[in-house]
């Protein structure tokens, strides 16, 4: 979704244009159970990691899973450009994490209340997860969904919620684009049923001339 400079340009121009969201820097939240490939899971932590200082990658692990997973950060860390290596280890340093978890009860409420930009499920039984896990701007099942087949291939937007507005906001997609009007067309019948509720509560606003508009057409 772009940069620091692209989001604080966003944020001049809005009022002035429409935007899609002022997304922050990439994050990705991985829940992970001991039957997970470290490996899968680390090159995973590492493609987000290498976007920028500012991104965000968190390890929910389970059975034990942790040790492996922090193991096998470091050796691929190493074997990184030295470029991207400087990027995703000051990334780490500044907001990477691992939290052991006691149970898959645990990680879903956790996620739930991060609500990652990207989220993987790299567990033995991913799928009864996903109904569970309701804040998310993309939700990668399986081992063979990685987020960056989705940055390319997969299909759904690339351009996703931020810094825990997955709890409001969605990815980008072609009804952002689009405008909606209201239509009201009611008959004399749907009126006169429901003029008294639109009286009473005008009043209790306090905007007379309100009521006073639906009850002319009562008399």
């Amino acid at each position: 979704p772009g940069n620091l400079f692209v989001t604080l340009a966003k944020r001049a121009a809005y009022g002035r244009v429409d935007l899609d969201m002022l997304a922050g820097p990439s994050e990705v939240l991985i829940i992970a159970d001991a039957s997970a490939n470290p490996a899968f899971v680390a090159a995973d932590l590492l493609s987000q990691a290498e976007h920028d200082v500012l991104a965000t990658v968190v390890c929910l692990a389970l059975d034990g899973a942790g040790a492996r997973i922090q193991a096998e950060v470091a050796r691929q860390l190493d074997a990184l450009p030295p470029a991207r290596r400087a990027t995703a280890l000051e990334s780490i340093a500044r907001f990477g994490t691992l939290i052991p978890c006691r149970d898959l009860d645990q990680a879903v409420e956790i996620c739930n209340r991060f609500a990652p930009e990207h989220l993987e499920l790299l567990v033995r039984d991913p799928k009864p997860l996903v109904p569970r896990l309701v804040h998310a701007g993309a939700i990668f099942v399986g081992p063979w969904s990685p987020e960056p087949i989705g940055d390319y291939v997969a299909g759904p937007s690339h351009t996703l919620p931020t810094g825990g507005t997955a709890r409001m906001w969605s990815g980008i997609g072609s009804d952002t684009f689009l405008r909606r009007t209201s239509l009201i067309n009611f008959s004399e019948t749907d009126f006169r049923a429901l003029a008294p509720a639109g009286i009473v509560l005008a009043r209790a606003e306090g905007l007379e001339a309100h009521a006073r508009s639906i009850e002319a057409r009562l008399t």
